[in-house]
C-alpha cells in the first residue's frame, strides 16, 4: 500500500500499473471507515440487520458507485458540449439475489437529463453515460484476490 501504511500488498502486477490503495478499519459493531485520499467514508448495517444504521451499507455504496459514475460521465458529456448540467439526476434501484451466494441480482440506473437537453443529444448522452468506468468494470470484472496478511 502507499502512504504511511507499513504493510504492502503482495501482487503480481507490473510496476507500471496505476495502483490505488486504501484501508478499511473497524469502528464498532458493524461500522467501518475507509480513508481514501484524505476523504473518510463510513459503512454500517441497518438496525434490522444488527447494525446501528449510522451509514449506508457496503452494497448501497456499490450501487451508488455505479450511479455516481454514470452521473459523472453524463455531466462531463453535457459540459463538453456546452450544455447545462442543472437538473441532471440519476435514479438507481437494485435487487438482491434470493439464492446463494449473497449478491446484487440486478441494478437499474435511470439518467434524468436536464430539461434543456436537446432531443438530438439524448442518444449520445446515454451512450457516454453507459460506458462509465464502473459500468465497464462490471461488464469486464477484474481479477480479485482476497488474502490474509501473514
Amino acid at each position: 500500500m502507499t502512504g504511511s501504511t507499513p504493510h504492502t500488498l503482495s501482487t503480481n502486477r507490473p510496476p507500471s500499473m496505476d495502483v490505488h490503495s486504501f484501508e478499511v478499519a473497524h469502528v464498532e459493531g458493524d461500522a467501518y471507515t475507509v480513508d481514501i485520499r484524505g476523504h473518510r467514508l463510513q459503512v454500517d448495517q441497518p438496525i434490522e440487520a444488527g447494525g446501528t444504521d449510522t451509514a449506508p451499507t457496503p452494497t448501497e455504496l456499490f450501487a451508488a458507485s455505479l450511479a455516481t459514475c454514470v452521473a459523472f460521465y453524463a455531466g462531463r458529456f453535457l459540459h463538453r458540449h456546452g450544455l447545462s448540467q442543472t437538473g441532471l439526476r440519476v435514479r438507481t434501484e437494485f435487487t438482491m439475489a434470493t439464492d446463494r451466494p449473497a449478491r446484487v441480482a440486478s441494478l437499474r440506473v435511470v439518467v434524468i437529463p436536464p430539461p434543456e437537453l436537446p432531443e438530438q443529444r439524448r442518444t449520445a448522452l446515454l451512450a457516454v453515460a453507459s460506458h462509465c468506468t464502473v459500468h465497464n468494470t462490471l461488464h469486464q470484472p477484474p481479477e480479485i484476490e482476497i488474502e490474509l496478511e501473514p
